[in-house]
């Protein structure tokens, strides 16, 4: 009888789970190392899921704002006011 060892794929890489402290960690290979310094972890049925948290630009806060229902007042726009230079 033979036996396939299951071999990694190419985009897959083994690695070994270590304990820091109460926290059962693993080192991330350089290959799949994320940016910044926070991320976003999920299960996904036996699977963990790390996520780059991304940092969100005015543009992305920008499209989550809901537009004003409301009138607002007029302004009267003025020009600015003369500086006193001594």
């Amino acid at each position: 009888m033979a036996y396939a060892k299951e071999l990694p794929k190419p985009d897959q890489r083994h690695v070994k789970l270590f304990r820091n402290g109460r926290n059962q960690a693993v080192r991330i290979p350089v290959e799949f190392e994320l940016p910044g310094d926070e991320a976003i972890m999920h299960r996904d049925g036996d699977r963990l899921v790390i996520e780059p948290l991304r940092k969100r630009g005015l543009i992305a806060l920008l499209a989550t704002m809901k537009p004003l229902d409301e009138d607002l007042p007029e302004i009267e726009d003025r020009p600015p006011a003369a500086e006193n230079v001594f």
